[in-house]
């Protein structure tokens, strides 16, 4: 399945002219998973934008301000998500990783490369 326009470009994105804006590299990180994942035929269009909406609602019923400070917090939620939909992941696997992420985060000095390992 190929890439489609509406994959990177939805909706409420935060944009300036130049395309995507991210305030954090986290971001980036889960925009190019996204589209990675979209393009090697794990979901389609239809199925991200459908994911997304329901996070989103989810969020603005919890009382999410829908001020596009946490977009990309419902992208990452959508996107994990899918991936646990899907089969490629499972929500024991993600929340492994996660925790693994983290650790390595709070032990790596601050300024250097946060080096994650097996």
């Amino acid at each position: 399945m190929s890439a489609s326009p509406d994959m990177r470009t939805m909706p409420d994105q935060p944009r300036d002219s130049d395309g995507p804006v991210f305030r954090e590299p986290w971001e980036a990180q889960a925009f190019a998973m996204a589209v990675a994942l979209q393009q090697q035929g794990l979901f389609g269009c239809t199925e991200w934008a459908d994911a997304l909406s329901a996070e989103i609602r989810a969020a603005q019923a919890d009382g999410d301000p829908d001020t596009g400070e946490t977009y990309y917090r419902h992208w990452l939620r959508a996107l994990e998500h899918l991936v646990v939909e899907k089969g490629a992941a499972t929500r024991e696997k993600l929340a492994e990783r996660a925790a693994a992420w983290d650790h390595a985060a709070h032990e790596t000095p601050h300024g250097q490369p946060i080096i994650l390992r097996a």
